[in-house]
């Protein structure tokens, strides 16, 4: 007996369905529903073709994605707020693991050669800031602001999707599937925040790949900062900071600048009172809930998926091919996965 039960599970929560709902949808009573998600009892085909029907995947995605080595939600890791309530990460997790579902299947279809390395560091021995700075060595990034970070971690194995998750409380997602890591960002936020979700996920990767720990959200932010502010680079030009010399170094290094002030704070050239001088005036002129000069910093792109469709495309394949390749029933628009020519559709 084949184990679709847990796919069931994550495509069901993945469209925001409850049992209930599901079980309408196919036509069969909950009772039903509840065996097939346990694995007591197996759908027939016509089962299984209604329940692909719904999540709009191809019957072969439903037994193929379904194998025991899927490990659907065991090794996610999600950076969320606080705010955010738990049927909503929930929801979230389930749609990273559908959509690292997804890009497996596509993977399969062409070979691909990573020219680096995403790094594991232990974070009960390797300081967070220090993990930082080894992997900007490893990947050989040239000093100073850290240009393009999806293209780093496309080269390194890296699958990325830019995607409009549906709630702005949800800034990214990551997981390590057998042999490369997914990583999703929130594309309906700035690009300064969306460069600081790929910073933090990928500290995630590099840190939380084999053991979760219960401080897993600083340590991943501390290896964002180091990432993308080094410390012997940044300090010296964090003293005397001000809003206006902020707005300047947000163009430059690519980050918010609150997490410019965040950073200053941290390397020791602003004091408490002065760090909460500046927050202050960030919020008496409405920054803290969107900053300027977020549209002048060049956005990031993902582009592994888009090599993949080039090439699957070259062989031959039309739209509607390469859509079903990924397991995908018909053509969306919508999907950050390569169908056609709107391969990061996100509106």
């Amino acid at each position: 007996m084949s184990s679709i039960g847990e796919l069931i599970i994550t495509g069901r929560i993945a469209a925001g369905m409850t049992q209930e709902d599901l079980a309408n949808a196919i036509g069969v009573t909950q009772a039903a529903l509840s065996r097939y998600e346990n694995d007591l009892r197996e759908p027939d085909e016509e089962t299984v073709d209604r329940i692909a029907g719904v999540f709009d995947v191809t019957v072969r995605f439903m037994r193929r994605a379904s194998r025991p080595s899927a490990a659907l939600a065991v090794d996610a890791h999600m950076r969320r707020r606080a705010t955010a309530k738990p049927t909503v990460w929930r929801q979230m997790e389930a749609r990273l693991n559908m959509l690292r579902m997804h890009s497996d299947f596509l993977r399969e279809e062409v070979a691909l050669a990573a020219t680096l390395v995403m790094p594991g560091f232990d974070p009960f021995t390797v300081d967070p800031a220090d993990a930082a700075r080894l992997t900007r060595t490893q990947w050989q990034m040239p000093s100073g602001p850290a240009r393009s970070i999806v293209r780093w971690a496309e080269a390194a194995g890296s699958v990325v999707l830019m995607t409009d998750l549906g709630n702005i409380r949800v800034d990214g997602l990551s997981q390590w599937t057998a042999d490369h890591p997914v990583i999703v960002a929130n594309s309906a936020h700035p690009t300064d925040r969306i460069r600081w979700t790929l910073a933090h996920e990928i500290g995630h990767l590099v840190l939380h790949r084999e053991d979760a720990t219960d401080d897993m959200e600083r340590q991943a932010d501390a290896f964002a900062a180091e990432f993308l502010m080094p410390a012997i680079l940044i300090r010296p030009e964090l003293a005397n900071l001000t809003l206006g010399k902020a707005v300047d170094l947000k163009r430059e290094w690519g980050v918010s600048i609150a997490s410019l002030v965040q950073r200053a704070h941290q390397l020791g050239t602003l004091s408490d009172a002065r760090r909460t001088s500046l927050f202050k005036q960030l919020s008496a002129r409405g920054w803290r809930v969107r900053e300027p000069a977020s549209d002048e910093i060049a956005p990031e792109k993902a582009e592994l998926l888009d090599h993949i469709n080039d090439h699957l495309r070259k062989t031959g394949l039309n739209e509607t091919e390469v859509a079903q390749l990924a397991g995908y029933r018909s053509l969306n628009n919508n999907r950050p996965l390569p169908q056609g020519r709107s391969l990061h559709a996100v509106n």
